[in-house]
């Protein structure tokens, strides 16, 4: 969930004014938060009030309301400030942004000898609750998924003599790749240099999650992922925040990185974010 919160802020400066570089501070004075951060504190807080779709609705809005101003694109904005809880057939990168949170969820209790691939059930209803287009929900599962597979192969879970399940960060990019590829339809065989030159600014799954994915595939830690990201250009914050919950999961994040980030937060939302490692502990 951090993760995604240090590319959002890392790449708040970047979104309208787009970098094609991996060098560049990662932290900048008059970096912020942005809906991405305030979104995904939202389904965070949802996911521990209960997880239910009027629990999802009510924090959506609930902080979208006391961020007023976080850079909210047109439609969210609207249903945020209105009675209205119905969603509005959306597939754009909002839907993948915020779900970072479900991926840190999925598969409590799960037992790798079953083969079984844990519930997305909590990662489609915070997608579904307004980005219910197909592609809005394919692209908050594709990346909770690449949460969990980094989480799973990266020493999250073991084996029945205590060893982590794959111990090579190559080997478990490479499921990784062949699950969201053949689960998904994203073409992840992209280099960031093919997709660099020609990218451009967009606000949708189908052109964001999978360029995200991207730059995680390519990075040799977590600062790197981030790096990555915002070299693309285009939606700079989201396509980071993306690329940052998955890097998260594998890598961790540098204790310096985290302090960092925390001093960006109003605290309403760094309280979020105590409570979310709390309600975290248990399960890890």
């Amino acid at each position: 969930m951090l993760g995604a919160i240090v590319g959002d802020i890392v790449g708040s400066v970047y979104e309208w004014n787009n970098i094609k570089t991996k060098d560049f501070p990662l932290f900048r004075d008059d970096c912020f938060f942005t809906d991405d951060t305030v979104m995904t504190c939202a389904v965070a807080e949802a996911i521990m009030d209960g997880g239910q779709r009027d629990d999802f609705i009510d924090a959506m809005k609930k902080y979208g309301r006391m961020y007023p101003h976080a850079g909210y694109g047109g439609r969210f904005g609207a249903w945020i400030f209105s009675d209205d809880r119905e969603p509005y057939n959306s597939f754009g990168n909002g839907s993948a942004m915020r779900v970072s949170p479900c991926g840190w969820v999925m598969g409590r209790g799960f037992s790798p000898r079953t083969g079984c691939w844990p519930s997305r059930d909590l990662a489609r209803l915070s997608a579904e609750v307004t980005h219910n287009h197909p592609e809005g929900v394919k692209g908050a599962l594709a990346t909770a998924d690449a949460i969990f597979i980094c989480r799973l192969f990266g020493g999250g879970y073991r084996n029945d003599s205590g060893e982590p399940l794959c111990g090579s960060l190559a080997e478990y990019k490479k499921r990784l790749r062949e699950h969201i590829e053949s689960e998904y339809g994203y073409d992840v065989s992209r280099t960031l240099d093919e997709i660099r030159e020609t990218y451009q600014f967009n606000e949708t799954c189908q052109k964001t999650v999978p360029e995200a994915i991207i730059a995680f595939l390519e990075s040799a830690d977590f600062e790197d992922a981030i790096r990555n990201a915002i070299s693309l250009g285009g939606d700079s914050d989201t396509l980071a925040a993306i690329t940052g919950s998955i890097a998260e999961a594998a890598y961790g994040i540098p204790g310096w990185i985290q302090d960092k980030a925390l001093s960006y937060l109003a605290p309403p939302l760094q309280d979020v974010l105590r409570r979310w490692n709390t309600f975290l502990a248990p399960a890890n």
